[in-house]
């Protein structure tokens, strides 16, 4: 046998059985990410599923929401609740009013618990710090608070704004009941606290709940109400008007 043949036979055999455990060694990295993606789809399933149930939606309905939130409706308005996004795009009256009446269960519920926390709140801060003036925890989700035909007047302003403290200084010489509302507190009640020191707004009618001192967090953008800060506004007819 000649030697070139030889030589070719064995580089043939060193091929194939380089070849054969290159096969060997990636079958069980392939069979790997296999059953990973099937584990990761199993996870996200389970996830939109209770997810969902906390919704009190169906998984079809959840599944909808994240696919319009991937949509222009996401881009234009992020962060949408699954009540408000499957409203607005709902395709039919009956869904329309199936996802206001759960927006308005859900809210209900949350606006109970946070008002129950704010009591707490309230009274451990009685205790506490009672000669410092409290903040009303609220959140961005919650109007300003209303009552009565015509709400009470809610104000916001902001930081570094001489007409801000001036406005507010003549509604307090007038007697005026009103929910201040702070733009760009960053959630910070020191400077909240600062500020009505420097507006001149009294202790104790902030301790009688005659002026309450909020962080705005996001509320005179969702009111859409035009124009500068100070903005004294009251909702008339479920509209919120400059006064």
């Amino acid at each position: 046998m000649k030697p070139w043949f030889v030589r070719f036979v064995l580089a043939f055999a060193v091929t194939s059985m380089a070849s054969a455990v290159a096969v060997a060694q990636n079958a069980p990295a392939a069979d790997s990410r296999i059953v990973q993606s099937r584990d990761r789809a199993a996870i996200d399933a389970d996830l939109d599923e209770r997810l969902a149930r906390d919704w009190g939606l169906q998984t079809e309905e959840w599944a909808r929401y994240r696919q319009l939130m991937q949509g222009p409706l996401g881009v234009y308005s992020p962060g949408l609740d699954p009540f408000t996004a499957l409203g607005i795009e709902a395709r039919t009256d009956e869904e329309r009013r199936r996802y206001a009446e759960l927006q308005v269960q859900a809210e209900a519920r949350r606006v109970e618990k946070l008002l129950a926390y704010q009591r707490a709140y309230d009274d451990a801060w009685k205790r506490l710090h009672p000669t410092l003036q409290p903040v009303v925890l609220t959140d961005a989700g919650t109007p300003p608070a209303t009552s009565g035909a015509l709400g009470r007047l809610a104000v916001f302003v902001k930081d570094d704004c001489p007409p801000c403290e001036q406005r507010v200084r003549q509604l307090q010489t007038a007697g005026t009941a009103f929910d201040l509302y702070m733009v760009g507190s960053r959630r910070d009640d020191a400077r909240i606290r600062q500020w009505a020191a420097k507006a001149g707004i009294e202790p104790a009618k902030v301790r009688a709940r005659t002026i309450t001192l909020n962080h705005d967090a996001g509320r005179w953008l969702s009111i859409g109400v035009p124009g500068e800060l100070p903005a004294v506004v009251r909702e008339v007819n479920g509209q919120w008007l400059r006064q």
